[in-house]
């Protein structure tokens, strides 16, 4: 390296240093205690969760110390790459964006939480642009859409008849097919220590052991945690300068989840009941907002067929880092929220013709607003090119064609349509 780009290694590496500690979701995660009591008071009582009970849960790390060394850090890349500087831009936004985090976490259990995480994440409330709907509007839309297909028999789940012994050695010898070169470049197995049906972290997905899935389940688990999630992450990891690429600021939690369902949809791996889970976690958020507690949030996911278990474990999502009666932690907007935001993106860059700049996204943890820049840091050698990319997106022949129609057809009005085609339909 020369010493321009060792420079910006050094404050790379500094970054993802002074992050490590940071665990967002088990700093604001409900104890099983907590789960318990509620359901043997058969979901009558709001769950015994308040400030004192997070400040009885220390978060691991110095708060204040952690704060001062992003600040140091942020200082340090000014000084040293100037104001304007491309890379630097990006590396001072993700100082901010964690010092961020961090006074979020310190507010666990305040209406602050809920405000910083609404600026982190977003709100139900926010629109895509200018006099478009709200996020709220669309969750609203899509459960519409999945009320008039509900009743159809053939579109019903699969049964879940597969154990997660066999969903793991299914799940692995995808992955082994996609990741080519290295066997077992992603490691795949069962564990005890999870709340969810899966969870992925740096170079693994792990099933929960006691948990059931169907082939459909396992085709979704590689698009979306295998080839999104992990992919980037290990394309971050193979980035020798810009190394803070493969650790995700809230920013990047956006695009990640966008693009891993929009992953999910092109390649066909999505299905009814799953949109409709991601649809009631932004309704539930927005109710929220609206002003409902826990209990209402709960019967909400009572109402829409689950049992007392997977709704408690639903509201409990919603108000993770809050209280029964405070503001929500807005984080599972990012499914609808992220593949809007991503699908207007590649659709963009069709119209244009910057289909370069489209397999970016995969280069690390990215968001979408440093995506120009991410383009002329590539140019630079500063930035490794995806190492690893879905097939989808390896030939974008067929994703561009399908963005061509889509950029045309975005014009017709549906009204319309419906009224012309009522006699045959």
């Amino acid at each position: 390296m020369d010493d321009y780009q060792q420079t910006v290694r050094t404050l790379s590496d500094r970054i993802v240093a002074a992050q490590t500690p940071i665990r967002i979701l088990d700093a604001v995660k409900w104890d099983d205690d907590i789960r318990q009591r509620f359901l043997k008071a058969k979901g009558k009582a709001l769950p015994e969760v308040d400030r004192a009970w997070y400040q009885a849960r220390p978060l691991g790390f110095d708060a204040a110390e952690v704060r001062i060394e992003f600040q140091a850090i942020e200082r340090d890349i000014t000084r040293q790459l100037g104001q304007f500087n491309p890379v630097g831009q990006i590396m001072r936004r993700m100082c901010r964006e964690y010092r961020m985090v961090v006074r979020m976490l310190e507010a666990r259990g305040t209406e602050d939480f809920g405000l910083i995480s609404q600026e982190l994440y977003g709100a139900a409330s926010d629109a895509f642009h200018a006099g478009d709907p709200t996020l709220a509007d669309l969750g609203l839309a899509l459960s519409g859409y999945l009320n008039n297909i509900d009743g159809r028999g053939d579109l019903k789940d699969e049964a879940k008849n597969m154990t997660a012994k066999e969903a793991v050695a299914m799940l692995q010898g995808r992955l082994n097919r996609v990741f080519g070169e290295t066997e077992e470049t992603i490691r795949v197995f069962e564990s005890d220590g999870i709340v969810a049906d899966a969870a992925a972290g740096a170079d693994y997905i792990k099933l929960r052991a006691d948990a059931m899935f169907n082939e459909r389940d396992v085709r979704a688990l590689e698009v979306h945690e295998g080839l999104v999630h992990v992919g980037t992450t290990l394309n971050g990891l193979n980035q020798p300068i810009c190394t803070f690429l493969a650790k995700g600021p809230p920013s990047s939690t956006v695009t990640q989840e966008g693009l891993a369902i929009l992953m999910e949809v092109i390649a066909f791996a999505s299905y009814p009941s799953r949109l409709r889970k991601l649809t009631n976690r932004t309704r539930a958020i927005d109710m929220v907002e609206q002003g409902a507690d826990f209990l209402q949030v709960f019967d909400f996911f009572r109402e829409q067929g689950f049992g007392m278990s997977e709704s408690y474990g639903n509201a409990s999502r919603v108000f993770r880092g809050s209280t029964p009666t405070g503001l929500p932690f807005t984080k599972d907007l990012s499914y609808l929220k992220g593949f809007i935001m991503v699908y207007n993106y590649i659709q963009l860059a069709v119209r244009k013709g910057k289909l370069d700049q489209v397999s970016l996204l995969f280069c690390g943890k990215t968001t979408l607003e440093d995506m120009r820049i991410l383009r002329q840091l590539v140019e630079e050698g500063l930035v490794e090119p995806p190492k690893y990319l879905p097939e989808q997106f390896r030939d974008m022949n067929a994703l561009s064609a399908w963005m061509c129609f889509s950029n045309f057809l975005n014009h017709l009005s549906l009204d319309r349509i419906e009224a012309d085609y009522a006699n045959i339909i």
